[in-house]
């Protein structure tokens, strides 16, 4: 008589590899948070062709305070004489009368910076595509593709990890202040996510970085 399996081996097997599977996640997910949270608040200035700053929100033209406080940033590099040109990106929202981009502009060119030497940028909403977008429009014009790109500072490895898909050669210099655990959760998973389906995609989901 030929004796088959107990009924509850297979049921136990498939708990075990739930098991491994749930603690490989948790694994991957813990190990993103830390580089997330290692990465935060980098300022690898260097020379480069341009300072690249990553919108967030304006109100009727005016730069919010956390792209005001970017485009304070990407001018002190240029004032520092990091680059020659700088580039502001972002796109509008339903209803906006000014892109992000153009805010960044006007506010820049107040501030002294010539506008031979600024660069707007207003496709994106999102990360990939403002950065997509400007190594569109840099291998356009012939300016090179070694950029500074400036954000805040729990946004810089996903940042860095955009710029090498897109074909930017690029290094992040992010502003002053700290980062929420709120804002590195939200990283993490986008970073999490973004190694395995693109970022592309994932930043589509998570709309704009403002």
């Amino acid at each position: 008589m030929r004796l088959g399996l107990p009924r509850w081996l297979p049921f136990r097997r498939a708990r075990r590899l739930a098991a491994i599977a749930a603690a490989t996640v948790a694994g991957y997910v813990l190990l993103t948070f830390f580089q997330v949270l290692q990465a935060s608040g980098e300022d690898n200035r260097r020379p480069g062709d341009a300072i690249v700053v990553l919108g967030a929100a304006q109100y009727d033209g005016a730069p919010s305070p956390v792209l005001a406080s970017r485009l304070d940033h990407a001018y002190e590099l240029w004032a520092s004489g990091v680059a020659d040109m700088i580039v502001t990106t972002g796109s509008n929202q339903p209803g906006d009368r000014f892109t992000e981009g153009y805010a960044g502009f006007q506010y820049l060119l107040l501030a002294g910076v010539p506008e031979d030497e600024l660069l707007v940028v207003t496709d994106g909403a999102s990360s990939y595509e403002q950065l997509a977008a400007t190594a569109r429009q840099l291998r356009g014009l012939d300016i090179g593709e070694s950029v500074i790109l400036v954000s805040d500072p729990y946004h810089a490895l996903r940042l860095r990890q955009i710029a090498d898909q897109v074909g930017l050669d690029a290094t992040v210099s992010s502003t002053d202040g700290g980062s929420s655990i709120r804002q590195l959760v939200r990283e993490t998973a986008a970073v999490s996510l973004g190694r395995i389906l693109g970022y592309r995609r994932v930043d589509n989901w998570l709309g704009s970085v403002g």
